[in-house]
């Protein structure tokens, strides 16, 4: 039986629209390095954020670990690589296979847990991961940090010209929103906003929630290794200290949370909001007084935070139904006051 509820509304097509829009100006319109580098890295974390987005916001369970599965894939593809000359098309999808194997692995201990519980359990993998690949240097030969030869080539996925990698950037987005799409248009999707909500009542009404709650996690995982590969293959040098990186996790839920934790849109918008304001903050306050931008960074996030916390997503959905009930309101006609008031 068809399902009713993979169909795309008006506002869907609207946001999809927006995308294709910018990606196809990016790609095409003449721009300067700087413009065309800020636009790669937004659509890339991004997508990040969105794959994060799916275990954080649809499944409500809090990862702080998710700089294992980036660097899983980073670290795979490039391996394969520069050691055995497999393309990162193949390498990815190594990576990807590598994470689920590894969440398959961690999932039930950690899903006994809840909340922070949770979260510090997450963020424990994700640092073991970590320490695991530098200790095994001592093992295997292994340089700490690793390059891709720049080797233009499709095959390689290396490209000369930086619009080339605005379409892969965007392409990789636009796979994370069709996953993200499917998964929350579905039954599955109805079953992992239950597990949210209230995992008990979920349970008792028959939700197997181990499954799904697994289920969100393959899939975070998998994509998120694979937007790993394309960042490796996109800056060319990768190191266990720039991709398994605490703050790479906490950046990608404050960016699901500054958009719109939950929401389809959400994500994106808060990585196209906070990833230029962070690069801003870097040139304006990085040579001067160094970890200020930092402190401003923050205090943006507590205060939109505090002020929105349904994020910019939810604050516009409250501020159309704002508008919609002034307009339903007849004219003259008198506020309601409440008994007792003046």
């Amino acid at each position: 039986m068809k399902s009713r509820y993979l169909i795309a509304s008006g506002r869907d097509a609207a946001w999809a629209g927006v995308l294709a829009a910018v990606v196809i100006a990016g790609a095409l319109v003449p721009s300067n390095d700087h413009y065309l580098n800020l636009l790669i890295l937004t659509l890339i974390y991004a997508g990040l954020a969105s794959a994060w987005n799916i275990v954080g916001g649809m499944a409500g369970q809090f990862s702080l670990g998710h700089t294992a599965f980036f660097g899983i894939g980073a670290y795979t593809s490039t391996i394969l690589l520069n050691y055995a000359g497999i393309s990162p098309w193949l390498g990815m999808l190594a990576g990807a296979v590598f994470s689920i194997v590894l969440v398959v692995i961690i999932a039930f201990p950690t899903f006994r847990m809840r909340g922070v519980f949770f979260a510090m359990a997450t963020l424990a993998f994700g640092e073991t991961v970590r320490i695991l690949l530098i200790y095994s240097r001592k093992f295997v030969e292994l340089p700490y940090g690793l390059s891709v030869d720049f080797v233009p080539g499709l095959a390689r996925m290396v490209f000369s010209d930086r619009s080339s990698y605005v379409w892969l950037a965007g392409g990789y987005l636009a796979v994370v929103l069709a996953a993200a799409f499917l998964l929350s248009r579905s039954y599955t999707g109805f079953y992992l906003r239950a597990i949210r909500d209230n995992e008990e009542a979920a349970d008792a009404a028959g939700v197997p929630v181990r499954r799904y709650k697994l289920l969100a996690l393959v899939v975070s995982a998998a994509l998120t290794s694979i937007g790993g590969t394309l960042m490796a293959q996109y800056v060319m040098y990768i190191e266990p200290g720039t991709v398994f990186t605490i703050s790479f996790s906490v950046d990608l839920a404050l960016m699901a949370i500054l958009g719109g934790v939950g929401t389809l849109a959400g994500p994106v918008l808060g990585a196209a909001i906070a990833l230029p304001f962070r690069e801003f903050l870097v040139e304006a306050f990085g040579s001067s007084a160094s970890g200020t931008h930092l402190v401003v960074y923050g205090l943006m996030l507590v205060v939109i935070v505090v002020l929105l916390p349904q994020g910019l997503v939810g604050g516009l959905q409250d501020l159309r139904a704002w508008v919609h009930r002034r307009r339903r309101q007849p004219a003259g006609r008198p506020a309601i006051v409440p008994a007792g008031g003046e």
